[in-house]
């Protein structure tokens, strides 16, 4: 089992930016692929981000790319993403996936995180 913590969300305004900070406990020793996804009030969730184990194959969403930056640092089981450039259209709860075996871009994971909420004003 993976238990994930968010934080780094925050209200800014547009052309701000975040960091958001996943940090991962329990059986992280399984190569698991995270990623970042974000839900806003009456929408669908949305892929935001994905990096591999080796941090070698990444995936961003075409709304983010350019402007988002996904990382990690296995040896502190964390995973982070840059948010710079934010928008209002960014405003979303962002929550933390991994993923043994499923393609994370295509909603696939096991275990997620609570969330942090990151709101962004015109």
């Amino acid at each position: 089992q993976v238990q994930l913590v968010e934080s780094g969300g925050g209200s800014v305004q547009a052309g701000a930016s975040l960091r958001l900070s996943c940090v991962a406990s329990g059986r992280t020793d399984r190569g698991y692929v995270m990623g970042w996804f974000r839900q806003a009030p009456g929408k669908e969730r949305e892929f935001v981000a994905s990096i591999g184990w080796r941090g070698v194959t990444i995936h961003y969403s075409d709304s983010v790319k350019g402007r988002f930056t996904i990382s990690r640092d296995n040896a502190k089981n964390t995973v982070l993403l840059l948010m710079n450039s934010l928008k209002p259209e960014d405003t979303a709860l962002y929550y933390c996936v991994a993923s043994r075996f499923g393609p994370v871009v295509a909603g696939a994971y096991d275990h997620r995180g609570q969330g942090t909420q990151v709101t962004v004003s015109s």
